[in-house]
C-alpha cells in the first residue's frame, strides 16, 4: 500500500464518486482508477461495489477505511511537524555553556535569537568544559561553548575556535587597586589573597599552571566557588580573581586591572558531534551566534 493510493481510496469514499474524487484529487479518472485497482490488487480484495453509478464501499473497503483515515493523518501530522521544525515554527535548541559565558555573552546571544525565532524553546546547560564534552557525547546538548585545550576535544567531537579573550584581576572597586601600576605584574599575584574557583573549573586550571610557570605560590582567601559566587567574594573584599574580561562588564562593584605581558589569554570554541547535522534549531542558533561576535565586542575580546 501507498498512502497516495490511500487518499485516493478516501476521496473516493468521501464524494461517494469516481469522477467527482478525481476533479477533487486534480487528476484523470483513468488514473485514479488505475491506483484503486493496484491498491485492492495488493490488498486482494475489492474495496468498492460499482452498482448503476452508485460507489459503495465492500467488506473488505470498510474494515480498510478506519485503517486509512489513521494513517493518512498520521502522516499529515508528521509532515506538519517536521515542516514546522524545519521552518523554525517550533523546535528545541540544547546549548551547554561555562558559567563565565553564561554570565556575559550567552544572554545576549539568546535574546538575538528569541527575537528572530521565538517559538523554539531554549534549554542551557551550565558547567566546565569537561562535563559539556560530557553531555556532547551523551547526546544530551547540541551545541557546548568549551574552554580550548592543547589537547584538543574528544575524537568524537568537532570544535571551532571562535573567540579569544583576555583575563584581567577582578577586585573590588571600593577598596585599593591590587597595584600601582596600569597593569599588573603575574608575580605580584604572590602578595595578594586569591579568590580560587572549584576544583575541576576551568580558569582555576589556568590560573594555577600560569601560576607555576611565573614561580609563584599562589595564597587563598577563598576557593571553591564558581563564577558568580567568585565575583560576590570579591565585591566583598575577600581578595581578587583573575577571570575573563567580559563577565566584568555589568559589574560597577569591581575593578579590571589588566595582567602585563605575557598576560592571560584563553581561546573558546563552539564544539559538537562530529559528523552530525545540527538539528534546525541548534544550527540556527549556530548562526546567530557567529553573527553577535561579528558584531562590536568588549576590549580584550578578539573574534577567531
Amino acid at each position: 500500500m501507498q498512502l497516495q493510493q490511500l487518499r485516493y481510496f478516501l476521496a473516493v469514499v468521501e464524494t461517494g464518486h469516481f469522477t467527482q474524487a478525481a476533479g477533487h484529487l486534480g487528476v484523470s479518472q483513468p488514473t485514479l482508477s488505475k491506483q484503486i485497482h493496484t491498491l485492492e490488487s495488493a490488498l486482494g480484495a475489492p474495496l468498492f461495489d460499482r452498482i448503476r453509478g452508485a460507489v459503495t464501499l465492500t467488506t473488505a473497503g470498510s474494515a480498510l477505511l478506519p485503517y486509512a483515515r489513521r494513517m493518512v493523518a498520521d502522516a499529515d501530522v508528521a509532515r506538519d511537524e517536521v515542516r514546522d521544525i524545519v521552518g523554525l515554527r517550533r523546535g528545541e535548541v540544547r546549548l551547554g555553556a561555562t558559567p563565565s559565558l553564561c554570565s556575559s555573552l550567552v544572554p545576549a546571544v539568546l535574546r538575538r535569537f528569541r527575537a528572530a525565532h521565538p517559538d523554539i524553546a531554549l534549554n542551557v546547560t551550565e558547567g566546565g568544559s569537561p562535563d559539556l564534552i560530557a553531555g556532547l557525547l551523551a547526546h544530551t546538548i547540541d551545541l557546548a561553548l568549551i574552554v580550548a585545550s592543547e589537547g584538543g576535544v574528544d575524537p568524537g567531537l568537532e570544535a571551532a575556535p571562535i573567540l579569544r579573550e583576555n583575563l584581567v584581576v577582578a577586585s573590588a572597586a571600593a577598596g585599593p587597586p591590587p597595584t600601582e601600576n596600569a597593569q599588573l605584574a603575574f608575580g605580584e599575584l604572590e602578595h595578594l589573597s586569591l579568590v580560587m574557583f572549584r576544583p575541576g573549573y576551568d580558569l582555576r586550571d589556568a590560573t594555577l599552571e600560569a601560576c607555576r610557570r611565573a614561580g609563584v605560590t599562589p595564597r587563598f582567601a577563598v576557593e571553591g566557588g564558581e563564577m558568580d559566587a567568585v565575583l560576590a567574594f570579591v565585591e566583598a573584599g575577600l581578595g581578587v580573581a583573575v577571570v575573563p574580561g567580559m563577565v566584568l562588564a555589568n559589574r560597577p562593584l569591581l575593578r579590571a586591572t589588566p595582567l602585563a605581558p605575557p598576560g592571560m589569554r584563553r581561546t573558546l570554541a563552539l564544539a559538537h558531534r562530529r559528523r552530525a547535522v545540527l538539528p534546525h534549531a541548534a544550527e540556527a542558533l549556530r548562526v546567530t551566534l557567529l553573527d553577535h561576535l561579528g558584531d562590536a565586542l568588549p576590549a580584550g575580546v578578539q573574534a577567531l
